[in-house]
């Protein structure tokens, strides 16, 4: 008797079904909110990394889990999935950030996978909600700088310009390590950078390396 119960146990948790569930746990939404289609299929391709013998990040990916995910037209017909991370999993996340998008864009082909810190911004009016400094981190300028990090992560900015035109609108040159030039096809990224930039911060930017 006892053995033919572990072997129905053992078939469950193999099935389909099991293996969903365990993919759910990849996924933690605000006030328990319902994941969407592109949310789930993230979840699952995190799981799917992390159970994989031959993934040399599946250590670190027993950590990781998203609070969301949103597909985004990017340059001429492009689609890019940016995948928005809790800020307490983002220290796990950045140390094989370059891996994760890596083993995530073979599963999502033909789109770019941008991962993203959830970061919250406290606005002029946080002494109301009892602090009594706002920390450098929390203001827009900083969460909009840290964005502009992930973003284009891991490839490092090496420089920054604002460029101000005749009608008072800025653009934003960020300058990459040009080291990173001939990796995975970031220059094909670039515009991927800017108009999921431009999404999430409402700024312009173009991203490009420095001429040598």
């Amino acid at each position: 008797k006892g053995g033919k119960l572990k072997i129905k146990r053992h078939i469950s948790d193999n099935s389909p079904h099991a293996a969903m569930l365990k993919a759910g746990k990849k996924i933690v939404k605000e006030k328990g909110a319902a994941p969407t289609a592109i949310e789930e299929e993230v979840a699952k391709a995190l799981f799917d990394i992390e159970v994989s013998p031959s993934s040399d990040i599946k250590a670190d990916m027993k950590d990781v889990y998203i609070s969301g995910a949103k597909e985004m037209e990017v340059g001429k017909g492009g689609v890019a999935i940016v995948v928005h991370m809790p800020f307490r999993v983002w220290k796990t996340v950045k140390k094989i950030q370059g891996r994760l998008i890596r083993e995530l864009e073979k599963k999502f082909s033909r789109k770019h996978i941008i991962l993203v810190a959830n970061r919250t911004i406290l606005d002029k009016n946080f002494k109301r909600k009892g602090l009594k400094v706002r920390p450098r981190s929390r203001t827009l300028t900083a969460v909009h700088e840290a964005i502009l990090e992930d973003v284009c992560g891991p490839t490092e900015i090496v420089g920054k310009r604002t460029r101000i035109s005749v009608d008072g609108t800025k653009l934003l040159k960020v300058y990459l390590d040009p080291k990173d030039k001939d990796k995975e096809n970031i220059e094909s990224k670039l515009s991927t950078y800017a108009a999921v930039y431009n999404k999430l911060t409402n700024k312009q930017a173009v991203f490009l390396f420095p001429e040598a």
